[in-house]
């Protein structure tokens, strides 16, 4: 046992020694030599941007949406590449969605009152939106109206960015960005344009492997999916294997999202949103 400790502690003599020896001479000398030949030592980088972003995400916590789309938004215009601009359009996208979806108040929202003879359908034509963006703002369980009803109207001007290799899906609000969606399969027939310009063709919904309308009473958790007036393009829910039994068989091709974001956008979009493709 003698041995044993003479050896631990001839290890722990001459390991401190040899820690003390290179921090206190042999570090200092290759400073010295470093600055000699010109080389200046890469100093930490200090994330300037974290308390900009953090003040945004604790608003929205806060449930001050109006002023966390304001930070989201003032905070991509001043670090446009920053450590967290990624994270930044995320959140800014589920902000602008809790603002648009709900009765928040908002600037962009107006109220129109129901009158005689009122159904969704003709006040979603009349105000230029969609029923199921109607529904989904007022927080409506059906399509009945009632007359004298205060509604809040949205009037977004949606259009689609499609980015092929990036896998994504970018919606716009009049040019600039609200939400992105990431792609999870990418399945396009032969040789691709770099660029296609295209629209929304319709919006289709399922029950099992039967289509539905919106209304019924099967609309309501059907698998949605948003057919581009482009052959060959279109964005399909894609269920796990549990849930895709019984259901309608995907597409040959098209862009598969998660399903409850295809079931998001087809409520955004119609027959008049443009769609821009692109590598």
């Amino acid at each position: 046992m003698k041995w044993l400790f003479a050896l631990l502690l001839a290890l722990v003599i001459f390991g401190s020694a040899a820690f003390f020896g290179y921090h206190i001479i042999i570090k200092p000398e290759m400073a010295v030599r470093a600055e000699q030949r010109g080389e200046v030592p890469e100093e930490p980088k200090v994330d300037v941007s974290l308390p900009e972003f953090q003040a945004a995400a604790q608003l929205r916590q806060e449930g001050k949406l109006a002023e966390a789309r304001t930070g989201l938004k003032t905070f991509l215009q001043k670090f446009p590449n920053g450590l967290h601009t990624e994270e930044a359009k995320d959140l800014l996208g589920d902000v602008n969605m809790d603002i648009l979806l709900s009765r928040y108040p908002s600037p962009e929202k107006q109220e129109y009152i129901v009158k005689r003879g009122d159904v969704l359908a003709r006040v979603a034509a009349k105000t230029k939106t969609t029923p199921e963006l109607i529904m989904r703002t007022n927080n409506l369980s059906g399509t009945m109206l009632r007359i004298g009803e205060r509604l809040l109207i949205s009037r977004p001007e949606f259009s689609l960015f499609i980015q092929r290799k990036a896998q994504t899906v970018v919606l716009l609000d009049k040019g600039n960005f609200f939400k992105r969606y990431r792609v999870k399969t990418v399945k396009l027939p032969g040789k691709q344009l770099p660029r296609i310009t295209t629209r929304v063709a319709e919006t289709m919904a399922w029950k099992g492997d039967k289509r539905v309308g919106f209304g019924s009473k099967d609309y309501v958790g059907s698998v949605r999916w948003i057919r581009l007036h482009t052959p060959g393009y279109v964005l399909y829910s894609e269920l796990p294997p549990a849930k895709a039994v019984g259901t309608i068989t995907p597409p040959p091709s098209g862009f598969g999202l998660a399903a409850a974001d295809v079931e998001e956008l087809s409520g955004l979009v119609n027959a008049k949103t443009a769609v821009t493709i692109t590598d």
